[in-house]
């Protein structure tokens, strides 16, 4: 109850307030909304994965049905080359402005026709030379062109000296660790319609964020921002594949511009995992020095990450090694490897998933060779202060995460000891791992407005990708002015809105609660003795604190069980559970839902996602759900996600992010337990049914004690 007497509406399990619009059809997804004197462009995408264009005949094209013409780098207007986003320059945007090809699946052209059956139709007539040239794809941590990763996270840990902790350690794990490329395979393929009108570009676009998107486009159009308009009501998904600025909306803007009509494109499955940033692999060395006791000496973990030369990104899959446990050295490094393929992108858990995996299978072979339990090793090397930097934590609940967690799991029943628990033909094995994501706020905006009918209009320009973030910054803004929620009028999805992070790096919420929260008590100071309406606007750029003295993090601990079928290699996942310490849960229906995708994302990690790409032609072949596996309803186990109490005294409201901490420990928790039900170590994902038949086959072989 609020001073107001009013129910307090954070807290509690309230359904999404738009739920029954998306049941019933009547939110209109991008692709939905209609528009007048609409045109539809097909994208034509490279088939090599480097070289150039030598031709482009359109002749049978221009000549099919409907067709309005052809866009390509002869006739396409010129855009900023050095137009980027968060990390510097993207030249993967500046489409259309050169034969260059940098990687298969580079759009290379646009058909514009009356219908999208029409651009298709004739997409496919269109006849494209190329010159090709010798690619290279071949990723490994040590590719000649290896070279250290951007830095622009901090530079990376080096405590204490490691070679000789190393050496003084009773038991020293030293293991290399894979995972591959990886798509975000969102509900929603990307799509957008723009137009122009008077010099402003508007436009419907699938994205994470309109406000970061109308900074890229007015970069690229070398326009104002203020004369970029972008709109995001409903988004099918994302998974940080809709972060970046897309094909779909600078093509579509480019079509729109050109032919002086509105225009959308629309990408089919195949062209998302052709055109759209993925996951990209990673390779990591871990190396982890513990006394007879358990105690940890020395971590060592060196990633590193594949990239293009278009763009920089960073997959910080070190951030475990430094924030988990308690050494008296630990060293982290990260590494790039620039390859001819399209520049990667975030996707849901970045570093972390692929970086956990690493880690916490080699914590677990640590606790393997030392016959300890792996919970009591994580359990007795928790550092009291960040173990890099030394300053205090914020918060930290990871022990209640992982004590909570073992007991309602049944840890302690567990027999230690692998390939001991059979059920029949089947092999049983329970498994753990720990994970910290680190937490925080961006800069936000936000407008209320008490209106005279006693309601109030909330502006701010989130976005909801299916988290039910319009439910949560409802009940926020409802608790912050002290009313009830049918009194607050949410308005997002609009860059017209002003600032905002969008949703991702497990900010977006965050950012925007505490955005509303000014607000809100900005407009209660303007109300008293006002005639309404009355309005009060804050931006929080200034009230951020960059270089807080705490450092401040999320918790979680997986528990896994599986079973294991030796003869068809066939691994199921029988249980899941977590526990998470994410900051007061705004509403923990939505969180649940939240956490429980996240672990059914790992477990696809786990046990099917993995693009696959020729190494003779470089292309993908793994381009829809045919070959790229992801996890079904058959898949998923019994899955429970639960939360320790837990407050963020670095919030205003005690709140922290989840949307990536669900999915970046179970990977690891599933590789483990597939050891304990099996005896065979898997250091490559995902633990396919051929990876999984080959180490029962290694059993036979005495020399044989790992599958890599």
């Amino acid at each position: 109850m609020n001073p107001d007497g009013i129910t307090a509406a954070v807290g509690e399990s309230r359904p999404r307030v738009e739920g029954r619009r998306k049941v019933t059809g009547s939110a209109h997804y991008v692709a939905d909304v209609p528009v007048p004197d609409l045109a539809h462009g097909w994208m034509v995408t490279a088939t090599v994965s480097r070289g150039r264009i030598r031709d482009i005949d359109a002749t049978d094209t221009l000549a099919q049905p409907g067709v309005l013409g052809v866009l390509d780098h002869r006739n396409a207007r010129r855009l900023n080359p050095d137009a980027g986003s968060y990390f510097g320059p993207d030249r993967s945007l500046s489409l259309l402005q050169d034969e260059v090809i940098a990687y298969a699946g580079r759009p290379i052209a646009l058909v514009v026709a009356e219908t999208p059956e029409q651009a298709r139709a004739a997409a496919a007539m269109l006849r494209v030379a190329y010159d090709a040239e010798p690619h290279d794809i071949e990723f490994s941590m040590n590719h000649p062109a290896v070279r250290p990763a951007s830095t622009l996270f901090g530079p990376e840990a080096d405590t204490g000296d490691l070679e000789a902790e190393l050496a003084a350690s009773t038991v020293v794990v030293d293991e290399v660790y894979r995972t591959p490329e990886e798509n975000h395979s969102a509900m929603e393929p990307h799509v957008a319609t723009a137009w122009w009108e008077d010099g402003h570009l508007h436009a419907l676009d699938s994205n994470q964020g309109p406000f970061t998107i109308s900074q890229v486009m007015a970069s690229l159009f070398f326009i104002d921002r203020d004369r970029v308009h972008i709109r995001a009501e409903h988004v099918g998904g994302g998974f940080g594949g809709k972060t970046i600025c897309g094909a779909q909306i600078i093509l579509a803007a480019m079509a729109a511009e050109h032919f002086e009509r509105p225009v959308r494109v629309a990408l089919t499955r195949r062209q998302v995992f052709l055109a759209t940033g993925s996951r990209p692999p990673t390779e990591q060395r871990v190396r982890i020095g513990a006394d007879a006791g358990g105690r940890l000496r020395a971590i060592h973990h060196h990633a590193a990450f594949a990239l293009s030369p278009l763009s920089e990104y960073i997959e910080w899959c070190t951030e475990q090694a430094r924030t988990l446990y308690a050494a008296p050295a630990i060293r982290t490094e990260l590494s790039a490897v620039p390859l001819d393929i399209l520049p990667p992108c975030s996707m849901r858990g970045p570093g972390a998933a692929p970086g956990s995996f690493a880690f916490e299978s080699a914590v677990d072979e640590v606790a393997e060779r030392l016959r300890i339990d792996p919970l009591r090793l994580r359990l007795l090397n928790q550092p009291v202060v960040a173990p890099v930097s030394g300053r205090p934590f914020s918060t930290r609940r990871l022990v209640t995460c992982l004590q909570e967690g073992a007991r309602r799991f049944g840890w302690a029943q567990r027999d230690p000891r692998p390939r001991v628990r059979r059920e029949g033909n089947l092999l049983v094995g329970t498994g753990v791992a720990a994970v910290a994501f680190m937490a925080g706020a961006f800069p936000a905006s936000a407008t209320i407005t008490a209106e005279a009918d006693g309601t109030f209009s909330v502006r701010i320009g989130a976005c909801d990708i299916g988290t039910g973030a319009r439910t949560a910054l409802i009940a926020v803004a409802a608790d912050a002015l002290g009313v009830g929620t049918e009194q607050i009028h949410l308005y997002i999805g609009d860059s017209d809105i002003g600032p905002n992070p969008g949703a991702g790096g497990s900010r977006g919420t965050t950012s925007c609660a505490f955005a509303i929260t000014e607000t809100a008590k900005a407009l209660r100071e303007k109300l008293a003795d006002a005639d309404l309406p009355v309005t009060a606007s804050v931006d929080t750029t200034p009230l951020i604190n960059w270089q807080p003295g705490e450092e401040r993090y999320t918790y979680s601990a997986v528990f896994a069980e599986v079973t294991v079928d030796p003869a068809t290699g066939e691994v199921r996942v029988r249980r899941l559970l977590g526990m998470f310490a994410v900051g007061r849960v705004i509403n923990p229906l939505l969180a649940r839902s939240q956490l429980i995708g996240g672990m059914i994302g790992g477990l696809s990690m786990a046990l099917h996602e993995e693009e696959v790409r020729d190494p003779v032609t470089g292309r993908l072949v793994t381009a829809d759900f045919a070959g790229y596996h992801i996890s079904a309803h058959a898949d998923v186990p019994d899955i429970e996600a639960d939360f320790v109490a837990d407050y963020e005294p670095q919030d205003p409201s005690g709140f922290n992010g989840l949307g990536e901490i669900g999915n970046a420990g179970t990977a690891a928790a599933i590789a483990n337990a597939v050891w304990h039900a099996t005896g065979t170590r898997h250091r490559d994902l995902p633990i396919s049914l051929g990876r999984v038949i080959e180490a029962a086959a290694a059993q036979d072989r005495p020399e044989a004690v790992s599958v890599a």
